[in-house]
């Protein structure tokens, strides 16, 4: 078994990780109102490569200004946005850590108030219970648009000189919206299915591969389970297969708590990590995030058949956590945390503001 402190090549691309820790996709809000990275947020991401991470992935950035979903969010659907990021490549690259941008469109959770556009979807569906809004069915024009949007924003990405980019179908957004049963109750080639659900993601890789160099990184971060969408564990499964066949660097496992095991199989006591190794067999890299503070925890997930961890809330507390993985006895400090400690951290008054929304995270 691998510990997380070893490197890792991934096979097709030849781009070494110098150990297996990655930070991942973190929503701090700290971008300028027209998506362009802020030096707040720069700064808060070198300081993860400065502190030992392997991978350092950026929050997640809109391929379009209709899927912003939160303000201060940063964007890559214009050409303006490529100085920024170029900043940041370079700065991650020479912290010695690989970048990763995880691209996606927030759907139906896109406010209005935010774009000034009614909210997209896979389907109509209401927004929230209490406000009566729904989303609006996207055309099959508009779907080939968006996913052209996708390959357009990785380009960018590309040209900034990033490693790669992480396509977000996780958590409800825009891609998980046509993946879920729930979401996507259309009948025509976007809809039916898992193998018809998982078309517009398959046909974004797709377009991705067709405007990016060979050796750029192209990886899928997914929800196992996601109730509201309707995403269920079988079809997660048959999607990490497909994926496989499309020949993606590796597949990210959002399981919120890494030591939990499916929702739906209650008397399988497998933890979702597990039923993802096994399922696929070695097929793919598997990087699993959930819960992991301490490197135990870390090598438990690894044992059950991750290649790479991923943290969030942990790197938020810890910019050096990864540089940590050797010690086995490595615990650190859990929330909650004081605004002082998490300034030394590198979080500005508007990241730390917006973790007091997380129960318990800022004293």
């Amino acid at each position: 078994m691998p510990s997380p402190e070893e490197g890792f090549t991934f096979e097709r691309t030849g781009h070494t990780s110098r150990n297996r820790t990655v930070l991942a996709a973190m929503t701090n809000k700290q971008s300028a109102d027209d998506g362009t990275l802020s030096e707040d947020e720069i700064n808060w991401l070198l300081m993860r490569a400065e502190g030992g991470f392997g991978i350092v992935t950026t929050a997640a950035t809109h391929v379009t200004p209709g899927g912003q979903g939160w303000t201060g969010e940063m964007g890559v659907w214009g050409d303006h946005h490529i100085p920024g990021l170029t900043r940041l490549a370079d700065g991650i690259r020479d912290r010695g850590a690989l970048s990763l941008a995880q691209i996606f469109h927030g759907g139906m959770f896109a406010p209005e108030a935010i774009t000034g556009e009614r909210p997209v979807s896979a389907s109509e569906n209401p927004i929230s219970k209490d406000s009566g809004e729904t989303s609006r069915e996207l055309s099959s024009a508009e779907i080939e648009d968006i996913i052209s949007s996708f390959g357009d924003a990785a380009s960018r990405c590309a040209k900034a000189g990033f490693d790669g980019i992480e396509l977000h179908g996780a958590h409800g957004y825009l891609i998980c919206q046509f993946l879920g049963e729930k979401t996507n109750r259309r009948t025509d080639e976007w809809g039916g299915g898992i193998l018809d659900r998982s078309r517009f993601l398959m046909r974004i890789i797709e377009d991705v591969r067709g405007k990016v160099p060979e050796d750029f990184i192209i990886g899928v971060r997914i929800s196992p389970e996601h109730r509201k969408v309707g995403v269920r564990l079988h079809d997660s499964l048959a999607l990490g297969k497909m994926l496989v066949e499309a020949g993606v660097d590796f597949l990210h496992i959002s399981c919120w708590d890494c030591s939990w095991g499916s929702s739906e199989f209650t008397d399988d006591e497998r933890t979702l990590t597990q039923w993802f190794s096994e399922t696929l067999d070695n097929a793919v890299p598997i990087i699993s995030a959930g819960g992991i503070w301490s490197t135990a925890q870390a090598r438990s997930v690894m044992g059950h058949g991750a290649d790479m961890v991923a943290v969030a809330r942990a790197a938020i507390g810890h910019a050096d956590w990864a540089s940590h993985m050797s010690d086995g006895m490595y615990d650190p400090l859990k929330p909650p945390f004081s605004s002082e400690h998490l300034e030394k951290q590198g979080l500005s008054q508007t990241f730390i503001e917006y973790m007091r929304a997380w129960d318990g995270f800022v004293s």
